[in-house]
Parts: structure tokens; C-alpha cells; sequence
């Protein structure tokens, strides 16, 4: 089995072997009853002595940790303690970690400025069709506090299938399964398809709450470098080749951070490579909506056959009505309903019954014009003061709240997030969303919360402090 060099604690050399193989124990590298690399391997592994790795051995049968077996090897013993992800993976600044920017963008602050949240501002949700939904629902006869029938209920899943079709997919209502979320839809599909070791790839950047779900699976996150229109083919191909991956884990349009839409060559690419290697390309659509007509789309040139496609209301509709789906080939969608059952009986009534009524009553139809209309002027209004600024956008998307901007020359983005933490205001730094830490002169603005006038302010002092320290070195 192939094993990583271990990092170099402070220790002695079998200090270091013995807590190499305790930490990858710990992040689920090695389980119960997984062989661990033979005396010579591990030397060759770590360029230390093999007397040294005997040593290191022997210290941990006797610690109970590992086991051997006379003309077999050594294998792990030990119990694994409770899964902590904050120690899963390469150890990172608590600034760029994938779940301390969730906690700083969910946590209630009065008066926060929040540019590097993933939502809009709370006045742009459709309340008023929400409580009317909530209003006709109390009316009705039928109690909405039961169980939804395992797949969710008929009448939702047939608005989502035509909704799909209107997007290029075409999809029956019996290749879709309802979830709490589009998390709990990836988390599923994470389940279904993935085991601890595997291979997955990332776009680079890409949305944190992947590298924190996949983390929390115990899977090998690769990275795959974005352009402005999409994937790079070539280093895919390539990566595909050299780690053989189970799945490709992707936004294809309203990329979150970048805003990129995939250009359909580049879609068509992606999908042959997939389909040579047996991949299965997980295609996360939560915000389709957000563009006034569909893009290319990996699940419409496919046809569910080897993509997985994820949507989602909560960023569009309302972040407190918790509904997503999945849409797959039939199969799939049977052995998925299955999981869901074991892990979470069934969904929501109420949250079915209040999707289907916004979505036939006309109401989320007008409020989402009204919102694309909103975002459009802001995202116009953000750029203007972004290149006030000195900040440039790596592209200048056509839908969606992001853009991925470049700050000026000599500015990290992690060391600006935390001076603007402590002003109040919550900023996304590039590194968040990369899967090797980079980025590290971007961030990622949501344009609707972009509020010029006081974040201007910030900035301008920042680069007055910035000029300062300079001239002073």
C-alpha cells in the first residue's frame, strides 16, 4: 500500500514513526485490521533505520495499538477513537480551515459586514410567498406533521423533473429522490459511492463545504485547476490517469467561488475522459436558478447516465426551507432511497408542501426575477467599487452573488481576514477554497452583501497601513 512521509514532530526518529502511524489512525487512513507497510517499507517510507522501525513496532504492540502476525506482517489493533476533522487531512491556519469559515459566516454578529457569506441578504428572500404557502397549508385537511413517503412526495419530485427538463435533462419523477438539503444530498451520494482511501477530484478552487464533507469521508481530495471556462482538460486527464479516482465532484455553472460558467466544449471533454475511466462526475446545481436561461450542463449532455445532479431552494428560495434532490439513473435512485431510510427515516411534509406551492403558484417564479434583476446591478455596482480599490475580478461572471477577486500586488488574503475579523466584517480568503492552500491574493465577494461605502473604507485603510509599513521597511 502506498503511504505518505510522515510529518517530523519533535521526537526522537521512533518517536516519529510510532506517532505517524497513530495520527493516520486517528484521520481513518489506517483502520481496524488494515496491514501497515512491512520494516523495510516503512524505512525506505521514512529514511530512518529499520532498527528504528522495529523499535517503533514494538513499542506499539506493546501499547496495544497495532498487532502482529507471525509470517504475515503487522496490522492495526487499536479502537478507533471518535472522528474529530479537525484532523483529518494536511493541518492548516485555523484561518483558511474549510469550517472555521462556516462558523464565522453562520455565527450571529450584530452589525457584522458579511462579503464573504454564501447567501443572500435576508430582505431578498420570498417570505410573503412562504407564509402564504404556510397559510394554504394550515388550511388544508391533510395533517403535514407525517412522514413523506421514502423518495419524497409524487407531486414534488414531477415539478422538479420538469423543472430539470426545462434545463436540458430530461428525467422522470422515479430518477429523483428528495433530501433535507444539498448538503444531505452530497453527504448521501458521498455514502453511496465513496470508501475511506479513494480518490476524488476537486475543482481548484472550489465551494469549502466540499473539502469539509469529503474530509469527513475519509477520501483523497486531488485537485483539478480552474480557467475561466472551466476544468483545465488536460491536467484532468492527467490526473485522472495518474490516481484513478471514483468521482469528479464539480459546479458547472454559478461556479461557487469563481462564478464561472463550463464552456460546453470543455463539458463535452470532461465527460469523455469520465466515461473512458469509469468516473462518475457529481454535477452540484443549488444555484441554477440564479441564471435567467440554463448553461451547459454536464447531466444534460449525459443524460444521468454517469452524472449525479444535486439541487437545492435553501440559497435562492429561503436558507430556512431545508429541501434538496437527487437526480440519477433509477438504480441509483433505489439504492440511495435505501440510505436515506437508514439514516433518516424519511423528509419533511411541511417543507414538501410548502416547495410545491411556491413553485406552482407563480411566486418563486416572480421572486427570482426580481432577485436576478437585484444582482445584476449589484454585481455592476461591486465591480466599479472593486477597481476603485486597486481589485480586479479573475473573471466577470453574468449570473450568480460571486466573483473571485484579485487583491492588489503584496496583500494575503488570510492575514487581511483576520485584521477585518476583528472590525467586524467576514471575508472568504482564497486559501478556503483551495484544496492545496493557495489563492492566497483572493477572495471570494458575494455582490449582494458588498456594502461600498464602509467596505471601501476598510480597504483604503488597509492600504494606507500596507503603504506605510512598506516605506518604513
Amino acid at each position: 500500500m502506498a503511504v505518505l512521509p510522515f510529518p517530523q514532530p519533535d521526537g526522537s526518529r521512533t518517536e516519529r514513526v510510532m506517532q505517524g502511524i497513530r495520527d493516520r489512525i486517528d484521520r481513518r487512513v489506517l483502520v481496524p485490521g488494515a496491514k501497515i507497510p512491512s520494516v523495510r517499507a516503512m524505512a525506505d517510507l521514512t529514511g530512518v533505520s529499520k532498527s528504528t522501525v522495529v523499535e517503533a513496532y514494538d513499542r506499539l504492540v506493546a501499547e496495544g495499538v497495532i498487532r502482529s502476525r507471525p509470517g504475515s506482517g503487522f496490522y492495526v489493533a487499536a479502537p478507533l477513537a471518535p472522528l474529530a476533522l479537525d484532523r483529518v487531512g494536511p493541518e492548516r491556519e485555523q484561518d483558511i480551515d474549510p469550517l472555521w469559515m462556516l462558523r464565522q459566516s453562520l455565527q450571529t454578529r450584530n452589525g457584522a459586514l458579511l462579503p464573504g457569506c454564501g447567501w443572500l441578504p435576508e430582505p431578498w428572500f420570498e417570505d410573503d410567498g412562504v407564509r402564504r404557502a404556510l397559510r394554504q397549508i394550515a388550511r388544508a385537511e391533510a395533517a403535514p406533521g407525517v412522514y413523506s413517503p421514502a423518495q419524497g412526495p409524487l407531486p414534488l419530485r414531477t415539478v422538479f423533473a420538469r423543472r430539470l427538463s426545462d434545463q436540458g435533462v430530461s428525467v422522470g419523477p422515479d430518477q429523483i429522490l428528495l433530501t433535507d438539503s444539498g448538503t444531505h444530498a452530497l453527504d448521501l451520494i458521498c455514502r453511496f459511492l465513496l470508501t475511506p482511501g479513494q480518490a476524488v477530484l476537486v475543482d481548484d478552487p472550489c465551494y469549502f463545504n466540499f473539502l469539509a464533507l469529503l474530509r469527513a469521508h475519509r477520501v483523497t481530495v486531488v485537485a483539478v485547476p480552474m480557467t475561466p471556462s472551466g476544468p483545465d482538460p488536460v491536467a484532468f486527464s492527467s490526473l485522472v490517469t495518474e490516481h484513478r479516482p471514483r468521482a469528479y465532484l464539480t459546479t458547472s455553472a454559478v461556479h461557487n467561488p469563481t462564478g464561472v460558467t463550463v464552456a460546453a466544449a470543455t463539458v463535452h471533454r470532461i465527460l469523455k475522459v469520465a466515461d473512458q475511466n469509469g468516473l462518475v462526475v457529481i454535477e452540484d446545481d443549488i444555484f441554477a436558478d440564479f441564471e435567467a436561461s440554463p448553461s451547459p450542463r454536464y447531466a444534460a449532455f449525459d443524460g444521468l447516465d454517469r452524472v449525479i445532479r444535486i439541487g437545492s431552494l435553501s440559497k435562492s428560495l429561503s436558507t430556512g426551507v431545508r429541501c434538496g434532490f437527487i437526480a440519477a439513473n433509477p438504480d441509483w435512485i433505489a439504492a440511495l432511497t435505501d440510505l436515506r431510510i437508514a439514516t433518516s427515516m424519511g423528509g419533511s411534509a411541511l417543507s414538501a408542501n410548502l416547495l410545491h406551492t411556491v413553485l406552482t403558484d407563480g411566486s418563486y417564479r416572480r421572486h427570482m426575477d426580481r432577485v436576478r434583476h437585484r444582482l445584476d446591478r449589484c454585481r455592476e455596482e461591486t465591480l466599479a467599487s472593486l477597481r476603485r480599490l486597486g481589485m480586479t475580478a479573475w473573471t466577470e461572471p453574468s449570473a450568480g452573488l460571486f466573483l473571485w477577486t484579485l487583491l492588489p500586488q503584496g496583500i494575503d488574503a488570510v492575514s487581511l481576514s483576520r485584521r477585518a475579523l476583528a472590525r467586524n466584517i467576514v471575508l472568504a480568503p482564497g486559501p478556503v477554497f483551495s484544496p492545496a492552500g493557495g489563492w492566497r491574493t483572493a477572495m471570494r465577494v458575494n455582490v449582494a452583501m458588498w456594502t461600498p461605502p464602509a467596505l471601501e473604507a476598510f480597504f483604503q485603510a488597509e492600504g494606507r497601513a500596507g503603504s506605510a509599513e512598506n516605506a518604513a521597511g
